[in-house]
Parts: C-alpha cells; structure tokens; sequence
C-alpha cells in the first residue's frame, strides 16, 4: 500500500483512505455484514486511514467500526468528528455546537462507541459560528493532552478559520468536499493554506458522491432513502446536466484501460502529496475498484483533458440543500 503524510510532519496513512458515512448513513438501507466484510478487507489490503463521525447514524457508524475493529485497532489511524447536532423532535434539522462542554463531552461518547481509549484525529465537523474557533481548539488541545486524542482536525472550515485554529494549536488535517467537480478548495485558498502550513487535506466524497463512477444515470438508480435526491446536483435539469461531465470521465478511463472510479481518484490523488481521499463505499467490489487507482498515472495531457472538461461551475447545482451549505466554509 503507497503512503503519505497528513503535512510535512504529521502521521503516516494509507495514500486512499475510507470513508465509513455510506455503511450506516444517507446512502440507503444498510448492510452490516457486508460493511464489517468491506472494513476488514479494507485493512486485509493495507487500508489505515478510516473515516466516521458521531453524527453518522447518528452514533451507529461508530458502534459498527468499533465491532469490525475488535482485535485490530492497531492497524488503523481512525479519526472521527463532532459538531453537527440533531433536533431530537425533527431529525431534518440540523446545527453546530463547538462549545467546550461539547466537546469534552462529545469524545466520550465516541470513544465508548468505537472500543478504544484514543482517537487518531479528531475533527470538527462544522464550524460553529457562535463559539471562537480559538475556544473550540482549546477543548481539543485538552484532550491531546489527556491522552484521549492525537491530532486535530477541521471539516469545510475557511481558510482564515483554518489559520486561526492552526495558531492555538497545530491542526493536522483539514477534511472538506473536493473532486472532479467540486473544485472550490482550489478557489477559496483552504489547498494553498493547507500547503503552506503543512496541514494534510483530506477529501471526502472524491468520487462526487458515487456520481463520477457513472453507476448513477436517473435518479431511479437511488434508494428512496438515498440522501442524494435531496440535493441539487441531483435532480431534475441539473442531473441532465451532469450526466455528460459523468459520461466524459467514462470515455477517458475506458481510454486510459480503467474504471471511471479509478480516474477520478487518480486525479485527485495527482492534485498534492499532502493529499488523502477518502472514497466512501460499503461494499467489497468497490473498495476494490477505488484502490486500483493508485496504479493509473495521469500524464500532463490526461490532467489538461479533465481540467478543461471540469472547469469551475461545470457541475450543475449546489452540492448540498441550502441548509446545507449554510453550514459550510465557517
């Protein structure tokens, strides 16, 4: 398995990570069997680097990696998150919580669920508006300190957020949507800051939400439950839309001799040695699939032909409801 480093300093992981949401979350009905099969091939094949948070479920994501890990957890830097909160009377509705007493709060739970008395990285999975970022470091720093946490980390923050977190405390990664096409991380400066204070980038939903595979041509392809029909990119005239970027990346893989997975990946992987992806999946065949884009090389001429076709607003509608996205970039 290819390695790389979360910054110049930071810890060694598998170069594709795995992102967990999918196994128990937002992505239709769940398969814990094949999902506990999926993590323990994934760490069969040198997969380090795995991906939950508290929200997924909520709270099952983390009871179902803390029972595949039994045994095993010291083959995985794990990272999990807090911040997002439910209403308990309307579980639609969401917010953020990054006060201190939640967060110290918040760890415990993760850890009993998990199985173990550390996390890796721990992340903040929001940012909330209502807390100085600098006030929900200090929490997370207490927790380095009491053993409880290795690293910090920030999800879809800013990258003035990002510096500030970064001055009370060293931040190791910063995980926020990035793909084919979902390019703002290249526009907004999180990418450049993140290089230039040696914090890792970890993206998640490389792989557009499973869109850029190409396995998604209606939105009949999607479980009734499936979170995706929710949003934009996904319906009516915008999926029409995004149908031929999709269809681009399977006419260049099937050029390059692999999957559309695998070249989706594989250009990501091509944007920095700082970065990580973490492609979700919860099952064996995919898994498989997404790691074999660490052995397809994009030339300069593969990487022009795919920056061109995803220039910037080439995906049709926004990546999240307007809910959504008013909970990212804090």
């Amino acid at each position: 398995m290819n390695t790389r480093t979360l910054g110049p300093q930071g810890p060694v992981v598998s170069a594709l990570g795995l992102g967990c949401m999918g196994m128990s979350f937002a992505y239709g009905a769940a398969d814990e069997s094949e999902s506990i099969a999926t993590l323990q091939r994934a760490l069969d094949r040198g997969v380090t680097f795995l991906d939950t948070a508290d929200m997924y479920g909520p709270h099952t994501n983390e009871q179902l990696l803390g029972k595949a890990l039994r045994g095993r957890r010291d083959q995985v830097f794990l990272a999990t998150k807090f911040g997002i909160v439910f209403d308990p009377q309307r579980p639609e509705l969401r917010g953020v919580n990054g006060r201190p007493e939640y967060v110290r709060a918040s760890v415990e739970g993760s850890l009993q669920r998990l199985g173990t008395d550390h996390v890796d990285l721990y992340y903040q999975h929001r940012i909330d508006p209502a807390v100085p970022i600098e006030e929900t470091v200090g929490a997370m720093a207490e927790l380095v300190a009491q053993g409880k946490v290795r690293y910090l980390g920030l999800s879809e923050a800013s990258a003035a957020t990002l510096e500030r977190a970064h001055a009370a405390h060293p931040i190791t990664a910063l995980q926020s949507e990035y793909s084919l096409w979902t390019r703002e991380p290249e526009h907004n400066g999180t990418l450049a800051t993140c290089a230039r204070l040696g914090i890792g980038f970890v993206p998640y939903s490389p792989l557009g939400r499973g869109f850029l595979t190409g396995a998604i041509t209606a939105a009949s392809d999607l479980d009734s439950a499936d979170f995706r029909l929710q949003t934009p990119r996904f319906q009516g005239d915008n999926l029409q839309n995004n149908l031929a970027l999709a269809d681009f990346v399977k006419a260049r893989a099937a050029d390059k001799g692999c999957t559309p997975a695998q070249l989706a990946l594989a250009w990501v992987l091509a944007q920095g040695e700082h970065i990580v992806p973490i492609p979700g999946t919860k099952r064996r065949k995919y898994l498989d699939d997404n790691l074999g884009a660490l052995d397809v090389v994009l030339d300069a001429q593969d990487l022009a032909a795919l920056d061109a076709a995803f220039a910037p607003g080439a995906a049709a509608g926004d990546r999240y409801s307007q809910a959504g996205m008013a909970l990212v970039g804090g």
